[in-house]
């Protein structure tokens, strides 16, 4: 295998991880709520505190790559995600939770910052979009693999051996990450909630892990499909259709009944999620390129405080306005927002 080709699987392998622990509470939410008499509310900001240290470390574990390479700061970031989810397993209260999920949302910075980065320096911007297509086709298997191991080791285990289970997988990354990676590969530039709405359905943690995991399968799918069209008709264009897509699509969640309707709609709205996401990374490091910007860590740093501005703000407001205005509305409010970014993004040039 080329060389950066084994980069790219090593950045895939530890932002797969990265999702996994991400994910894996997904399916024993109910559980957290009632044990620690947690509303939607307070759920939905447990989630968004990921975001906190993720806006904030974003930018600056960018320079920081820039300056003094890439692989130090993947390689810490894969320690603190293997402290950060062993701690998760053993949290007794909500604020030890808190801790440890804004620990997780620092390591998420650095992997998907620093590896983003990597892959930029690493490939000409006319592949750029197939070798970030295949990373987070590879990544977003996390997203099927959280939920899977949260709901069936929740059921096996208890409420511990989710989290267990990938403390030690993010471990096993750690020094698998640190073999493989070369310290030559340091490229350096001039510095510079869904829950409720499931248990309603009658479904259970192993059923909601599932119906998560069937939606990841597809949305990995396309990772790769998405990012080759991204370079062969630009990013902007698919970026632009993914948010009119999504737009169209999310308020089709209020119609799921059952397991298999809420699998067909969750699928369909992954799919077309990953139209915005895997287009724009592409589309982002064009943008640079034409204004003469070659400090990749410091530009993912900036793309990765807007996506955490949104997981502190969705995760927050959604757990706010479901208690007060419904599912329904929700979904058809936020359809709104989406569009309306749409329709501002497409007259900016």
């Amino acid at each position: 295998m080329p060389r950066r080709g084994l980069v790219l699987a090593c950045i895939t392998t530890a932002t797969f991880t990265d999702l996994v622990a991400y994910s894996v509470a997904v399916p024993v939410l109910p559980d957290y709520a009632t044990r620690f008499h947690a509303s939607p509310t307070m759920v939905g900001l447990l989630f968004a505190s990921f975001g906190i240290t993720l806006l904030t470390v974003s930018v600056p574990l960018g320079a920081f790559s820039d300056r003094f390479g890439r692989k130090g700061p993947m390689t810490a970031a894969l320690f603190v995600l293997a402290l950060s989810t062993l701690a998760f397993a053993y949290a007794r209260s909500l604020a030890a939770l808190f801790l440890a999920r804004m620990l997780q949302g620092a390591a998420d910075a650095a992997t998907w910052v620093v590896g983003f980065a990597l892959i930029t320096d690493l490939y000409a911007e006319d592949e750029r979009g197939r070798a970030m297509g295949l990373a987070m086709g590879g990544s977003t298997l996390g997203i099927i693999i959280g939920p899977l191991l949260g709901g069936w080791l929740y059921e096996i285990g208890g409420i511990r051996l989710p989290f267990l289970v990938v403390a030690a997988l993010a471990a096993i990354d750690l020094i698998v990450f640190t073999i493989v990676t070369p310290a030559t590969v340091t490229v350096k530039a001039a510095a510079a909630s869904m829950w409720k709405v499931l248990t309603r359905l009658g479904l259970s943690p192993a059923s909601i892990g599932t119906l998560f995991g069937i939606a990841g399968l597809a949305s990995s799918a396309m990772h790769p499909v998405y990012g080759r069209l991204s370079d062969r008709g630009g990013g902007r264009r698919l970026m632009l259709m993914g948010l009119t897509g999504s737009a169209a699509i999310l308020p089709i969640l209020n119609f799921a009944a059952d397991f298999r309707s809420a699998a067909v709609v969750m699928t369909l709205t992954w799919m077309t999620f990953g139209l915005i996401i895997t287009p724009s990374l592409a589309y982002f490091a064009q943008i640079a390129s034409e204004a003469g910007v070659t400090a990749y860590g410091v530009v993912y740093g900036i793309y990765n405080v807007a996506w955490a501005v949104g997981l502190m703000a969705g995760p927050a407001l959604g757990g706010f306005f479901l208690e007060r205005a419904g599912f329904g509305r929700l979904t058809v409010g936020w359809s709104a927002l989406l569009l309306i970014t749409s329709l501002v993004l497409a007259r900016l040039r």
